[in-house]
């Protein structure tokens, strides 16, 4: 029994020691690596062609080293801001108007999936509305708010709270019957009901349609930053293009798809701490 028990706690010490985590996630790192490698040696070689109008990867980098890589937070005044800066400027708009739609969204969406004459009544309204580009709202934001932060703030609002109601919606109607006869056997109350059976059968819906709507914002905020201007990862873009900064285009793109993924994992991730174990 001893000898099973060392051998247990042998096994456990190997699967948790450093070499063992390496060699586990190695090849989730050497392959991406690879593929990296790859598609950055394709683009050099066909930056050499004399009809190429981009930069290489390796121009790129020599010319946004000092001081959008080293230090990516100066800041000269006005809209002369380092990336890390932009960015930052983004995420603020998008923490407001995903926050505000993750409201919004959640509570419309119990309240329909939990009323079958609203969600007929409603449910078309939203199916027609969601299907609008959300650069089709900007106008309309622009003419009602006249300004630009609160209008960028309303895009990402309109624009994250369409798979946040959906995925709500479908997750309160699909709690088990079972569940629901059980909770009226033991009669509870709408509080306890809410709490014990309604929110934790529907949070991996709710979940799926956070992660959705937060990557939905992200793209929203820097097309939408775009066409409003001011500081912001999306204006900086716009503006590098009008005075044919390509390189720094570039640059901008790869904080804007990292910044993305890092959204996506965070939700992900958060995800994974709230969601009972046997609903993932």
């Amino acid at each position: 029994m001893t000898a099973q028990l060392d051998s247990r706690t042998q096994r456990k010490v190997r699967q948790n020691s450093p070499i063992s985590f390496i060699q586990k996630h190695s090849q989730k790192i050497i392959r991406p690596l690879i593929a990296l490698a790859i598609f950055l040696a394709v683009w050099q070689i066909l930056c050499f062609s004399p009809n190429s109008n981009l930069p290489s990867p390796l121009t790129a980098f020599q010319e946004t080293w000092d001081p959008l890589i080293i230090n990516p937070f100066f800041d000269n005044g006005g809209t002369d801001k380092g990336l890390g800066l932009q960015i930052a400027a983004s995420l603020g708009r998008v923490a407001i108007g995903f926050s505000l739609a993750a409201i919004v969204g959640i509570g419309l969406g119990i309240v329909v999936g939990s009323n079958q004459f609203m969600y007929d009544a409603v449910d078309p309204i939203f199916q027609v509305l969601r299907t609008i580009p959300p650069l089709a709202w900007l106008p309309i934001s622009l003419a009602a708010f006249r300004d630009s932060q609160p209008s960028a703030i309303f895009v990402i609002f309109i624009t994250a709270i369409w798979p946040i109601i959906i995925n709500t919606t479908v997750g309160v109607q699909q709690i088990p019957q079972d569940y629901k006869n059980v909770a009226r056997v033991l009669r509870l109350s709408r509080h306890k009901y809410f709490f014990k059976v309604l929110f934790p059968s529907a949070v991996p819906y709710i979940f799926t349609g956070l992660r959705i709507g937060i990557g939905l914002s992200w793209l929203a905020i820097v097309a939408a930053e775009m066409l409003v201007g001011g500081v912001g990862i999306g204006f900086f873009i716009w503006d590098a293009y009008n005075s044919s900064r390509l390189s720094e285009i570039i640059l901008a793109l790869v904080y804007v798809g990292i910044v993305g993924l890092f959204l996506d994992r965070l939700v992900g991730f958060i995800a994974s701490k709230v969601v009972p174990e046997e609903q993932k």
